[in-house]
């Protein structure tokens, strides 16, 4: 469902993105009153302005309401201890900056590296 609402909220994005990148600004329709009237017809008379600010606004709507809905989801996803949430994964505190090592492996011999000669 996370996966879902996530994938709307970001083809959401891209569309709101689109659209008002597609708009004009306030002063283009000053140029219609100057002789270019025609380039405005494909929308009509009234030019593409309403249906772009319609689409725009619906396509926030749809985003705002997925942003609540991730932002539920990942309330209800979370774990939390009277109300201070608790890390999903923690890790133990090491007390030196120096890695413990396990085990310690043999050199092979069939490496390419020379092996380091002891010391007596």
């Amino acid at each position: 469902m996370e996966k879902l609402v996530l994938a709307v909220h970001m083809v959401t994005a891209l569309a709101i993105i689109g659209l008002i990148l597609l708009q004009q600004g306030k002063g283009a329709a000053a140029g219609a009153s100057f002789g270019s009237g025609a380039s405005q017809t494909v929308f009509g008379s009234e030019g593409s302005g309403s249906f772009f600010t319609r689409a725009t606004a619906v396509f926030a709507t749809v985003f705002f309401c997925t942003s609540f809905g991730l932002a539920i989801i990942a309330k209800n996803n979370s774990l939390t201890v009277d109300g201070i949430p608790i890390p999903v994964q923690t890790q133990p505190i090491q007390q030196s900056d120096v890695p413990v090592v396990d085990d310690v492996v043999a050199p092979s011999t069939n490496s390419d590296i020379p092996a380091v000669p002891e010391t007596e």
